[in-house]
């Protein structure tokens, strides 16, 4: 359920001193202005009700979590500058909830994040949870679970946020030009649930999630097997849910994808058949335009691409969403590219087969499609010239009581039971380890490409305190996992900032060396950025919005192992804490 109003101000002289006519004349048309500027802004209104349901998103019955009974979840559209309120019941009886707007920064409401663990306790069974937020920024944005596992069991969606109309302004207007815009959010989908997941990851010896069954876009797919599990009920090819999902284009017309993933584990390469992409924006930021025949995007990235219906409008085209960086396991996920007043059914199966993409295991491409994704050249923020502090983070694959972990510097992340924004803000001692994680390893000496010799970490709830306003380098560092010859893709992701993305590496990081090659004249900002395999990526960023923000690999099963650091900025700034976000750990007493 979604409604949107407008908001209002009240403007008060009260106490001022007599003006002069002329300068009061003046101060008149600047309130005027303020006013104009503050009644655009609108309050979107949202009313969901998560809960479990049967759903059939590849034709393969499941329960799903759900939000009024669909996954994924609505759209939410808002304008830049208005307010997002988001009232969310909790109705899976057994299941806690919190749920993350990913890419929104939380300006002013670091609470509303929806991080459990980190600034928030969850929605308990049964209750209600307002979120209220403001989307300040235009662009291509989603929403999902962070509570245990259940992103990958269907709770979550895209944000839209639009340019409101008739803006001018040169750092508001959008860089490019279309005559409408379709949505378009890839999964990757499987038949066992979180819990036994997360059993199997937790259990010695490790039982790996394996690869998903299915790839879907827009909810929709297709299990390859169906067929064999037909005549017992469990699948159904002919369920409305699992539909071939269809968009359609007027001929000669220029169309605006937005496209984000919400993978669990699936790094994918994306494809229109048979029309070029130009992409234009990522992560809520435009890009100096550039073509590409597919793009490969990551679990937490969101891309904006143009496309032309400039084909022969008479048959229809795939679009087709394959894996790469890991070898495919399930077949190529489809959707169908139709032109209004052809000749072709909209629902017709495409006369070619889908397209299969790049090599699964051709890292070069998909660093070189990293390496060009920069800033818009009208659109360029530069970053500071240097930093006041290094992280180097050695991303690697570990142990911990036989239980295979993932760790930073040898140390794998745990969640403490009270959120450390609460612990922090209202000063609850003793929740979390107070002693800081690594902020290096050994970088002259540790191969990255070879299996360690000592695989034994440690586990710690500590986090990163940052000086409020100081600019932080994050180097991180891929390397070899348990197995030999065994490195993998990790998208990472950044909770209340945006990030320069500064460079890219193959092999270990030289602090001494490769800071000169930085991109500092026109590198793109993100959320989220992928850690190519056996490689390190550079970011920068200011620690200037206070709060505590988790920054983590968002491949589900690899934070739930451990694959994940938290920052502290400025907590002293933070106001006055809702009750709501209380009631667990040491803040029990506080949940009203």
């Amino acid at each position: 359920m979604t409604n949107r109003d407008s908001g209002g101000a009240m403007v008060s002289l009260g106490g001022a001193p007599p003006l002069k006519k002329g300068l009061l004349c003046c101060l008149f048309l600047v309130l005027l202005s303020a006013l104009a500027a503050v009644a655009q802004a609108n309050t979107v209104h949202e009313t969901w009700d998560i809960s479990y349901q049967f759903a059939y998103p590849d034709c393969m019955r499941k329960l799903a979590v759900t939000i009024n009974g669909h996954t994924p979840g609505p759209t939410i559209r808002a304008e830049q500058g208005d307010t997002v309120v988001v009232t969310v019941k909790n109705s899976l009886l057994t299941e806690n909830v919190a749920i993350h707007w990913h890419g929104i920064r939380q300006i002013g409401t670091p609470w509303a994040d929806g991080t459990e663990g980190v600034t928030q306790c969850p929605v308990l069974p049964g209750d209600t949870f307002e979120y209220a937020f403001v989307v300040d920024r235009p662009g291509t944005y989603m929403y999902h679970a962070h509570y245990g596992m259940q992103r990958s069991a269907g709770l979550n969606g895209m944000i839209v946020v639009s340019v409101p109309p008739g803006a001018g302004n040169a750092d508001v207007a959008e860089p490019f030009k279309y005559d409408g815009e379709h949505e378009v959010l890839l999964n990757d989908w499987w038949h066992k649930s979180t819990y036994e997941q997360a059993a199997g990851l937790a259990a010695v010896p490790l039982v790996w999630v394996g690869e998903p069954q299915s790839l879907l876009i827009n909810g929709h797919g297709r299990f390859v097997n169906c067929s064999a599990m037909a005549e017992s009920g469990a699948c159904n090819a002919t369920h409305p849910e699992c539909s071939t999902p269809v968009f359609a284009v007027v001929p000669g017309r220029t169309y605006r994808f937005r496209i984000g993933s919400m993978t669990s584990l699936s790094a994918l390469n994306f494809e229109i058949e048979g029309h070029p992409m130009t992409v234009v924006e990522t992560d809520g930021h435009y890009v100096k335009p550039f073509v590409v025949k597919n793009l490969n995007i990551y679990s937490g990235e969101t891309y904006s691409v143009l496309i032309t219906a400039d084909q022969d409008p008479n048959r229809n085209y795939w679009l087709a969403s394959n894996v790469v960086s890991r070898k495919p396991g399930m077949p190529t996920g489809t959707a169908v590219l139709t032109y209004y007043g052809g000749r072709s059914s909209p629902r017709a199966v495409p006369p070619t087969t889908p397209p299969v993409g790049p090599a699964w295991n051709d890292t070069t491409y998909r660093i070189n499609q990293s390496v060009a994704t920069v800033a818009h050249p009208a659109h360029v923020y530069t970053p500071p010239p240097r930093s006041d502090r290094t992280i180097l983070l050695l991303n690697s694959q570990n142990k911990i009581d036989g239980r295979i972990r993932w760790a930073l510097n040898n140390v794998s992340f745990s969640l403490p039971h009270t959120p450390y924004l609460v612990a922090l803000k209202d000063k609850l001692h003793g929740t979390f380890d107070p002693r800081p994680p690594p902020e290096t390893y050994n970088h002259t000496a540790y191969d990255v490409y070879g299996v360690q010799a000592n695989p034994n970490a440690t586990s710690s709830d500590g986090l990163y305190r940052l000086e409020f306003g100081s600019v932080v380098d994050v180097v991180l560092q891929n390397a070899n996992m348990l197995a030999a010859n065994n490195s993998e893709t990790h998208p990472w992701h950044l909770h209340g900032h945006d990030f320069w993305v500064l460079g890219y590496g193959v092999g270990r990081f030289d602090p001494a060396v490769h800071p000169a090659t930085y991109n500092l004249r026109d590198p793109i900002l993100k959320n989220t950025v992928a850690v190519h395999p056996y490689g390190w990526t550079a970011l920068r960023w200011r620690a200037d919005n206070p709060g505590v923000w988790a920054f983590h690999c968002h491949i589900e099963s690899h934070f739930f192992m451990g694959m994940g650091v938290v920052f502290e900025e400025g907590i002293e700034r933070v106001g006055k804490l809702p009750q709501e976000i209380m009631g667990c750990g040491s803040s029990k007493g506080g949940h009203h």
